[in-house]
C-alpha cells in the first residue's frame, strides 16, 4: 500500500510537533506551505520534504497530497481547512477548530458531507493513565460522581514583555486563556467523566494590561524598553460548571502562573473512590480510597485496560509524556483513513462541541450569570 502523502500548513513550534508525528506514523511528508513563499522552501528543505508550495492553491493542486494538516493562527483554521475539505483532502486542523462556532459547525458538517476524516488533535486523551481512568469510570469503580475539579495553568506569559498572536482577538479569537488551553481541559474532562457540562458560570481577568510588541515568533519575549500594546485578551479565568447528571465542576486557568510550564490536572471524585491525574506526571494515576486508603496506578503494557496496554509503547519506568500522545492521535487520524475506528479518536464534531463551551463561557463571562451549554 502507498504512503500517505502529507502537507503541512505552518511553520511554528506546533506544526513541527506534526511533523514528527506524521514520519513516525509511517506517512510521506511532500511539502509545506507557510506565510510566504520563501519561508516554505526554507522549512522544506530543513524538514526533508520536496515541496516548499507557493501558496494554499498550489498545495491543494498536488495530486500527491492525500491529508492536510492546519498549524496555523486561529483564524486561518477555517478558510484552510475548508479548501481543504472541498479539494478532496482528509484534514488535522489545530485546536481550537475555529474562532467561532457558526465556523466550527460549518466545518464539521463539511467535513461529515465529504465523507473525509476530519480531526482535532485534543491529544491528552491519549495519555494511557487518561484511557485508564476513563475505563474505570465506565465500569462503575468512582460509582456516582459527587464533583470534578482541576486547573490548567501556565507561565510564558507571565512577563509583560511576553507576547504572542494569541493574545491578539483578530488572530487568536475573543477568548484567549481558556479557547487555548481551558478547552483542552474541558475535552478531556467530558470525555473521561462520561458526563457533558450544560450549564456554566465563568470570570475573566486581564492582569497584564500591556505586553512588548509580538516579533512574529511562535512563542516570543521581546528586548525590554521595546514598544507596548494594550491587551484585550485574557490572562486567567475561573468557570463553574454543572453536567447532565448534576455533578458541579471548577476549573482555574492561567497563562501567567509562575513555576507552572504546562501544568493540566484534575480530580474526579465519586462515591467509592477518586482520580487525579496530572499532565505534569503523566506515568501515574491516582486513586484515593474510603478509609485512608490510596493506590497509584504506573503506567506500563501489562497492567490495566486495553487501551492503557494499546498506548504503552514504552516498558513501565521509561517515561512517555506529550510526544508520545501526539504519535498516537497521528497514527490513529490514519487508521480512520485506512477504515478502522480508533477509540477516543478526537474528530471535527470534538471541535464543535468544545467551541460551543467556549462560546458560552464568553458569554457567561460577560454577563457574569449562569449560561446554559446546551
Amino acid at each position: 500500500m502507498p504512503k500517505l502523502g502529507i502537507a503541512i500548513v505552518g511553520t511554528g513550534m506546533i506544526a513541527a510537533v506534526h511533523r514528527r508525528a506524521v514520519l513516525l506514523a509511517g506517512a510521506e511528508l511532500r511539502g509545506v506551505a507557510a506565510s510566504s513563499p520563501q519561508r516554505a522552501v526554507e522549512v522544506a528543505q530543513a524538514w526533508g520534504a520536496p515541496r516548499g508550495y507557493h501558496s494554499i492553491e498550489d498545495m491543494l493542486a498536488d495530486p500527491q497530497v492525500q491529508v492536510v494538516h492546519v498549524c496555523t493562527p486561529n483564524h486561518l483554521h477555517r478558510p484552510i481547512a475548508q479548501a481543504a475539505l472541498e479539494a478532496g483532502k482528509h484534514v488535522v486542523c489545530e485546536k481550537p477548530l475555529a474562532t467561532t462556532l457558526e465556523d466550527a459547525q460549518a466545518l464539521a458538517a463539511l467535513a461529515a458531507s465529504t465523507g473525509l476524516v476530519a480531526t482535532v488533535p485534543f491529544v491528552y486523551r491519549y495519555h494511557p493513565v487518561v484511557r485508564e481512568a476513563r475505563a474505570r469510570i465506565a465500569q462503575g469503580e468512582l460509582g456516582p460522581l459527587h464533583l470534578i475539579h482541576g486547573s490548567y495553568l501556565q507561565d510564558w506569559l507571565l512577563a509583560p514583555a511576553s507576547n504572542n498572536w494569541r493574545v491578539d482577538p483578530t488572530l487568536g479569537g475573543v477568548s484567549r486563556v481558556f479557547a487555548d488551553i481551558g478547552s483542552h481541559w474541558c475535552d478531556l474532562v467530558e470525555w473521561v467523566s462520561g458526563e457533558r457540562f450544560t450549564e456554566v458560570s465563568a470570570a475573566f481577568d486581564t492582569v497584564i494590561a500591556e505586553r512588548g510588541a509580538v516579533t512574529g515568533q511562535s512563542f516570543s519575549t521581546p528586548a525590554a524598553g521595546g514598544a507596548m500594546q494594550a491587551v484585550a485578551s485574557e490572562d486567567v479565568a475561573a468557570a463553574m460548571f454543572r453536567t447532565g447528571a448534576g455533578t458541579l465542576a471548577s476549573l482555574t486557568v492561567s497563562q501567567v502562573s509562575a513555576g507552572r510550564r504546562n501544568r493540566l490536572w484534575f480530580e474526579i471524585d465519586g462515591a467509592k473512590a477518586s482520580l487525579a491525574f496530572n499532565q505534569e506526571d503523566a506515568e501515574r494515576l491516582w486513586i484515593g480510597l474510603p478509609d485512608q486508603r490510596e493506590e497509584v496506578f504506573v503506567r506500563g503494557p501489562g497492567a490495566g485496560s486495553a487501551e492503557q496496554r494499546r498506548l504503552s509503547v514504552l516498558p513501565a519506568g521509561h517515561a512517555q509524556g506529550y510526544a508520545q500522545c501526539f504519535e498516537a492521535f497521528v497514527a490513529d487520524t490514519y487508521r480512520a483513513i485506512d477504515g478502522e475506528q480508533p477509540q477516543g479518536l478526537p474528530t471535527f464534531e470534538d471541535g464543535v462541541r468544545s467551541a460551543r463551551i467556549v462560546d458560552h463561557v464568553i458569554a457567561s463571562a460577560r454577563t457574569r450569570a449562569w449560561t446554559a451549554i446546551g
